[in-house]
Parts: C-alpha cells; structure tokens; sequence
C-alpha cells in the first residue's frame, strides 16, 4: 500500500511522536511505568489548541519528560497512514501485548466513518496507556474512562463567546459564525452519542470543566497541570 502523502507540519509532528516514544523506551526499557495522560475536551469555539499547548509545556517542565499533544489533525493522520500508524504503535513500549493485538486488527480501508472511528478508538487507547500524552477531542474523554492514569478536562463558554472567537478566527460575520457553532457542536455531539453511547458534555466524565469566557487559556492550562502534577512534586490521583 502505498504511503498517504502528509502535510509537512503533520508528517514533522508524527516524527516527534515516534521520538519521544523510542526515547521513553532508551530511558525506561519495558519496566512498568505509569505515566499520566490528559483528556482535553472542548466546545466548538473554545480554546483548546492553545490550552493544549501551554499545558504540554508546563507539563514537560514538571515532569521533566517529553510529552505529546495529539490534536484531530495529528490522529487522524495517525489513523489514515497504516505504515506510520504501525511504527508509532510498535514503539510505545510498555504494554505489548495490548498493542500487538490491536495491530492485527489494522486494515488500510475503512467501510464507513463508523469502522474508521473504530480504528481511532484503538489508536487513543494505546497512546493514553503509554502516558505523557495530551488527547485533545476526538471522544477521548469517554474512549478512555476505564484507563486508569488519565486526567480528563473540559472547556466551554456562553455561545457569546464562541460566537466572537470563531468570527474573529475564521473571518465570517456573527451571524454565519453562530450557525456554523450549532452545526458543528451538534454534529460532534450526535456521532459521539450514537457510537459510543455517552454524551461528552456529561460533566461526571470529567476532573475539572472550565468556563474560557471567564478565564483565559494560559490559567486554564496552568490550573490542569496544578490537577495533574502537582508544584510540589507528585501525581495526583486520576
């Protein structure tokens, strides 16, 4: 089969991934180790990315290990590149059994957005087990309920807000703005429900949900890694 063709920013992003995981393999081998995971859910027009970004920073800064943020564009590229996708999963490291059988369910063609979501679901799981990842979308939140080391967080603001913040990013009047939040929030929030059958913005699924109106991403961020770990040193307790 041959390679899917990637955008430079991705390909280069991919790379990263596939680094830190055989770096994380130099320094640790195959011994136990549970390293945290985070969860990053958001309304449409919310700040996530950048939420995502500050929080990976001061994560690496409190830890003093590498971590990954895996955004829609960066799994998704995952998920479609079957080469790719089988090399950053064999170089996770720690839980290979796990991995070697989701390997061999891998096809390079999906029947529907079902069976591709499917794939997804698996490629989520193997990266939050293996830690020091950032889950940003995706249905990560409920993918991995059940996964013991992960923090799950969620951003949302008054339609106002999100209103203003994807006018102002995509350059489109209010109005166009509020129907393309309703439609897209909407669209998320009825795959999700039908697929996995919860419904993301159930606030018990979560540590911590914030209000972006009423703080910005950067103190969003920093209140997240205070929750994951700690100034003082430490986890604390998923």
């Amino acid at each position: 089969m041959a390679r899917s063709i990637l955008i430079p920013g991705i390909e280069q992003r991919l790379r990263g991934l596939i680094e830190v995981s055989r770096r994380n393999l130099r320094e640790h081998g195959f011994v136990e180790r549970e390293r945290p995971t985070v969860t990053l859910t958001r309304e449409f027009g919310c700040e996530g990315y950048p939420v995502a970004e500050k929080l990976k920073h001061l994560l690496e800064q409190r830890s003093g290990t590498p971590w990954v943020v895996m955004d829609r564009a960066l799994l998704d590229a995952v998920a479609k590149d079957h080469n790719l996708s089988e090399e950053v999963l064999r170089n996770l490291g720690t839980k290979n059994r796990f991995l070697d059988d989701m390997l061999s369910t891998f096809s390079p063609r999906w029947k529907s957005d079902k069976d591709y979501y499917r794939l997804l679901s698996r490629q989520i799981l193997a990266l939050a087990q293996e830690g020091n990842v950032i889950l940003v979308g995706r249905g990560a939140a409920i993918v991995t309920q059940e996964v013991g080391n992960c923090y799950h967080f969620r951003i949302v603001a008054p339609m106002s807000f999100k209103v203003k913040s994807v006018a102002a990013r995509m350059e489109i009047p209010d109005d166009q703005a509020q129907d393309l939040v309703r439609e897209r929030q909407g669209q998320r929030d009825a795959f999700l429900k039908d697929f996995l059958g919860r419904d993301i913005a159930e606030p018990t699924l979560y540590h911590l949900v914030f209000n972006n109106a009423r703080l910005p991403a950067g103190r969003i961020a920093e209140l997240m890694a205070e929750v994951v770990l700690p100034a003082q040193g430490g986890q604390a307790t998923p």
